[in-house]
């Protein structure tokens, strides 16, 4: 059986609903708030993203109006999903005269989680923060030697290890050595199960 055509109704119907479903959640709006923006039934947006019916051009164009884009790019197929983000654009903060640096990897904030970059000059410490109750820390070092105070109790890594520890403990970092050292502390949350 020969597939439909990219151009056709079926594609066109398909690429409207991911492409409107994708820009409204961007936009963190919930279906009847995008109907409101627009001024359309939120059952023309049900169907849009859905991909059923055959929207107005009229609609088409009031949703395409309150979303910010051309009706050409609620209609053309969808845009990969992925994104670049250049080094220079990574959210990062800088403690102890810049002797700290902290580069966030997780450009979407999702509760909970957290993925950092650590890069800490020779005997400079951070202090942590507890994360939410349920979490687990996981603190990769990349280079260089840390110690880690968990509930005051001292962990020595050097080079490729990983602690694990529950994210709520007091926790802090230090870096003994003589060379600046280079983790990653990827911040998850657990069910209660495990």
């Amino acid at each position: 059986m020969s597939q439909p055509a990219e151009n056709s109704p079926n594609h066109t119907a398909s690429y409207l609903a991911q492409n409107l479903r994708y820009l409204r959640q961007k936009k963190n709006w919930s279906q009847l708030q995008l109907a409101q923006q627009a001024g359309v039934p939120r059952t023309t947006l049900t169907h849009m993203e859905s991909g059923q019916g055959n929207p107005s051009l009229s609609n088409l164009v009031k949703v395409a109006g309150a979303l910010g884009v051309g009706v050409e790019e609620l209609l053309s197929r969808p845009r990969s999903a992925c994104s670049l983000i250049p080094a220079a654009d990574i959210p990062r903060r800088q403690r102890q005269q810049g002797r700290i640096q902290i580069l966030h990897l997780l450009p979407d904030p999702l509760r909970g989680l957290a993925i950092d970059r650590m890069e800490l000059a020779p005997g400079s410490t951070l202090g942590g923060q507890p994360h939410l109750p349920g979490t687990k820390e996981y603190l990769y070092l990349l280079s260089g030697q840390l110690r880690l105070y968990v509930s005051g109790e001292p962990w020595d890594l050097s080079s490729g290890d990983v602690l694990a520890f529950p994210g709520n403990q007091a926790h802090s970092y230090h870096n003994p050595g003589s060379v600046p050292a280079s983790a990653l502390s990827v911040v998850i949350p657990v069910p209660a199960s495990l």
